[in-house]
């Protein structure tokens, strides 16, 4: 009686629906119903939870063009410090010491100015590249890793950033009378351009560093064909011999621990304008395109080659005759030498002249049209 089981009987009405099925099924699908509902109405909240949070992350996030903005306003505002910070220093100065010292100055920094000045304009030449639709990661040989305009400007940007808050901690530091603290920032800049140039980590863009340091390799050392990148950077480095020089010049003085003196200004100084390493340093980038074009001769027998090496080799006595001027004397210098160094400099300036307009930008017929107008005019005339 207690704890049997109670079977009740099939057609009790207490059981049945009218024209149904058993209660006890619809029981049973009653309770599933109310589970998928349940799982239904659970699923639909998580989903609109899913859905309200990233829209409330996204309202507290501020726009790219704000963000962008901000940016912009702090950078004016750094350039306007550094400007600020600069000018104060320099006006601390006494005017005797004044000149020589921006001199100094602008000797150590100016060469990486230009060299970031030079990025953002690669970054330009990319970016109007990329509007072209020019492929010129096949004419560089670059890997698909090859950095972008925008990754140009990103790291000409940070330069932008480095270099003169380098340049005015310097001037501030040396008004200051910090001498010691004044030289060890542009040591340590140059210091920090090298070694983020030859850093072994995957980081900063390393298939980009190294395919440079690669490149320059090839020009320093043209063992093998000469590709497209190899003298197209060898043409830049033509273009900036002077920034070469003033790099040997400021490392010359951070090696002889002459930063912030003005010792480098004395006759007997081995980093003034007579040091035999300057002609050496600003011959160099003409000596690797002349023998590119040796080498380019040997692949392809093409005369012009030849030519082209010409060019480059009317620019070894101009460097080296200009260097005579510290090493003779005056006299000598102004009745001999000097001649021969005009000479040497209208050669070389008139066959360059005539080199990129008939040869790199092949306006020769334009030229041609110009004279033979000229010659029609004088005639008439």
């Amino acid at each position: 009686m207690f704890g049997g089981q109670v079977i009740a009987p099939s057609n009790s009405p207490h059981l049945r629906k009218s024209g149904s099925r058993p209660v006890v099924l619809d029981l049973a699908g009653e309770q599933v119903n109310g589970a998928e509902e349940g799982f239904l109405h659970s699923t639909e909240s998580n989903d609109l939870k899913s859905t309200i949070t990233p829209l409330s992350t996204a309202a507290i996030m501020p726009s790219p063009i704000l963000l962008w903005r901000f940016k912009v306003l702090l950078f004016f505002l750094w350039g306007f410090i550094c400007c600020k910070t600069g000018w104060d220093s320099v006006m601390r100065m006494s005017v005797d010491l004044r000149d020589l010292f921006l001199y100094e100055a602008f000797l150590y920094y100016n060469p990486l100015l230009l060299v970031t000045m030079m990025v953002w304009l690669w970054g330009v030449n990319l970016w109007v590249f990329a509007q072209s639709t020019v492929s010129y990661a096949k004419i560089f040989d670059l890997d698909q890793n090859h950095l972008t305009h925008r990754e140009v400007w990103k790291v000409a940007t940070w330069m932008t950033i480095i270099v003169p808050t380098s340049m005015t901690a310097y001037l501030y530091l040396y008004s200051h009378g910090e001498l010691s603290l004044a030289a060890s920032q542009p040591v340590l800049l140059y210091f920090a351009v090298l070694m983020f140039l030859i850093f072994p980590f995957d980081i900063f863009y390393l298939s980009s560093r190294y395919y440079l340091l690669r490149t320059l390799w090839r020009i320093v050392f043209p063992l093998q064909a000469i590709t497209f990148s190899d003298f197209f950077l060898a043409d830049i480095l033509t273009s900036m011999s002077k920034v070469f020089s003033d790099l040997e010049r400021s490392a010359c003085r951070m090696v002889h621990r002459q930063v912030a003196t003005i010792a480098w200004f004395e006759a007997d100084s081995v980093c003034g304008s007579h040091s035999v390493a300057i002609p050496l340093v600003l011959v160099s980038p003409y000596i690797f395109r002349l023998f590119q074009c040796l080498r380019q001769y040997k692949d392809t027998r093409e005369k012009t080659t030849l030519f082209n090496a010409l060019k480059y080799s009317t620019a070894v006595p101009v460097i080296f005759l200009s260097a005579l001027k510290y090493h003779v004397f005056p006299d000598r210098w102004t009745n001999f030498y000097r001649p021969f160094w005009l000479l040497s400099s209208v050669l070389n300036s008139l066959y360059s002249f005539y080199w990129d307009v008939t040869r790199d930008w092949d306006l020769r017929y334009v030229v041609a049209f110009v004279l033979f107008h000229i010659y029609s005019v004088t005639i008439v005339t």
